[in-house]
């Protein structure tokens, strides 16, 4: 049997000698990575530099490109990096901060999404009243809210997991899952599990009944409005449902690989699933919120306009 004291690293089970296709597989996750990164990048930067772009909605779109750049960097990169080594290990600290950034990056995510359901809210239900309601201070607080909230529950997820003793060290993912480690545990996880019901029903629960309940109210308004009002809904309201859904169908393919057992389904499989929410969400949103946000779209025009005429004048003399 293996102690606590006795687990200085662990080893991911979930890996397989890709044999000769393992740089292919290595150019594949980097070359993934890498578009996320300045797609969102893109965005971000659009959004900072045009002053016409200083609203809550696109200040909270900020805070979420950020937040999918930060998730990306800790597993993909990792993962490029595992796919070269013959042996996947990975030390104890080092797997539980990665467990930190990933449970925070669902927790601020689904937080993220949640106040931007608020956001449209108040802007398609109360018009006349969203420069009161949104202030500069209430949209700092709730950036803050939204980041600090899922950091401090996760840290108490690390605490109370760093406190089991451990009868062994394999875990059957690419990366590190709390749930998993758990798992491991041949000390009592009551505590553990009962932490995990709470922060998932504060984190997931609560996030999605604020969508749901802001989201029938926008659709009562637009049955009833205007055309235009309906218009400037779905144009604002489209990209923010797809995220949601996307996101909680990746979320929720994460959950089913740690908490039942998939092993009848193919490995390649599993592995694509349980990276789902960290590549094809941020890959989606850019240009979901890219295409469909009218002021985005045509600042991205006017600024593509202008590289064109300076090459072009560059060229003519």
């Amino acid at each position: 049997m293996m102690n606590f004291s006795q687990v200085s690293y662990f080893t991911l089970g979930a890996y397989f000698d890709p044999g000769p296709l393992r740089w292919l597989y290595f150019v594949i996750i980097l070359s993934v990575y890498v578009l996320i990164v300045l797609s969102n990048l893109l965005l971000i930067v659009v959004i900072c530099l045009n002053k016409t772009l200083h609203e809550p909605m696109y200040i909270f779109l900020c805070s979420l490109f950020i937040n999918e750049i930060n998730g990306s960097t800790v597993c993909l990169v990792f993962i490029a990096y595992q796919i070269l080594q013959d042996i996947h290990t990975i030390s104890y600290n080092l797997c539980f901060l990665q467990i930190f950034i990933l449970y925070s990056y669902i927790g601020v995510n689904f937080t993220n999404l949640a106040v931007m359901s608020y956001d449209r809210y108040v802007a398609i239900c109360f018009p006349l009243h969203y420069n009161t309601h949104m202030t500069l201070r209430k949209v700092t607080c709730l950036i803050v809210v939204t980041w600090l909230s899922p950091f401090v529950a996760v840290g108490i997820t690390i605490v109370l997991t760093a406190s089991l003793k451990l009868c062994g060290n394999i875990m059957d993912s690419v990366y590190c899952d709390n749930y998993l480690i758990i798992k491991l545990a041949c000390s009592d996880t009551t505590m553990n599990n009962i932490y995990e019901v709470v922060a998932a029903t504060v984190f997931v629960s609560i996030p999605v009944f604020i969508i749901f309940f802001t989201y029938i109210q926008i659709f009562r308004v637009c049955f009833n409005g205007t055309k235009q009002t309906r218009q400037k809904a779905v144009s604002t309201c489209t990209p923010h449902l797809f995220s949601v859904v996307n996101f909680a169908f990746g979320s929720s393919f994460q959950i089913c690989q740690t908490r039942f057992d998939l092993s009848h389904l193919p490995q390649m499989l599993r592995i694509i699933l349980s990276l789902y929410h960290l590549t094809c969400q941020p890959l989606f949103n850019t240009p979901m919120y890219g295409l469909n946000l009218t002021k985005i779209r045509n600042v991205c025009k006017n600024i593509f306009s202008k590289s064109r005429k300076a090459v072009t004048v560059i060229e003519m003399t």
